[in-house]
């Protein structure tokens, strides 16, 4: 099932989809674009991967990880379907990432690899935006990187788990103003979604609501003011957003 969390005449609903839209919990009707779309679900802490496709680490110059290279974010960073990113001024490359994010659905605490998809209640589409100006070194991006306001889109849709299955393996791509820049597919992660839960869950608990981005494949690029990204993932959905600059958010 897919679910959304959106914001309709005053009031936040759940909706679902509609062949006109979404369609709100009491039944109404809305055109995609008269709702503000929230992240689909109650957003805890977001533990983000770095470089889990091989490709992707290949494509910057690294290396194959020994561990997961893991880093967390602020709720401040994050924005729904539809929502703006920044592009700060003078900024020379900024790019996309498009992540399966996967939401803990209970409380996980040194969880074996064996049961660690049963802590999973679904997953969401994730754009994790980058501005490798700020990068200081690989192994610590820092928090002007990977924290900024709005520099996180979530959704549209929530979609439960059990219809994805255990074995999660979906084609994913970005499209940079109708043109596709980026594919990859999520059975290429150096480290899955077992792996990631048993690794994290042994030395913090994660709860309902966490969410871990799981990294991004290669085919990343420069996005400019004024373009519309488009995330997407098989059977998860299709996230955009668009680029303004500094004026619009008054900086």
């Amino acid at each position: 099932m897919k679910r959304a969390r959106v914001a309709y005449a005053g009031a936040i609903h759940e909706a679902v989809p509609h062949h006109q839209g979404v369609q709100l919990a009491d039944g109404r009707v809305a055109t995609e674009d008269a709702v503000v779309w929230l992240p689909p679900f109650e957003v805890g802490t977001i533990i983000a991967l770095g470089l889990n496709y091989a490709d992707h680490a290949k494509e910057l110059s690294f290396g194959a990880q020994e561990e997961p290279l893991a880093f967390l974010k602020g709720p401040g960073g994050v924005i729904g379907h539809r929502g703006v990113t920044r592009r700060p001024a003078g900024v020379k490359f900024m790019h996309y990432e498009c992540e399966l994010a996967v939401v803990i659905g209970k409380e996980a605490r040194k969880v074996r690899r064996e049961t660690a998809m049963e802590h999973v209640a679904g997953y969401t589409v994730a754009n994790d935006y980058a501005i490798r100006d700020y990068l200081e070194n690989w192994y610590r991006p820092n928090l002007r990187v990977k924290n900024r306001d709005g520099g996180t889109v979530l959704g549209p849709w929530f979609v439960d788990a059990a219809d994805v299955g255990e074995e999660v393996a979906l084609q994913m791509r970005t499209l940079v103003n109708g043109q596709v820049t980026q594919e990859g597919n999520t059975r290429d992660f150096v480290f899955d979604i077992p792996y990631l839960i048993e690794y994290l869950s042994a030395f913090m608990t994660l709860s309902p609501g966490d969410v871990i981005l799981t990294g991004t494949p290669e085919g990343v690029v420069d996005v400019k003011t004024g373009d519309e990204v488009i995330c997407e993932i098989e059977g998860i959905g299709r996230l955009m957003n668009t680029i303004a600059g500094d004026e619009i958010f008054g900086r």
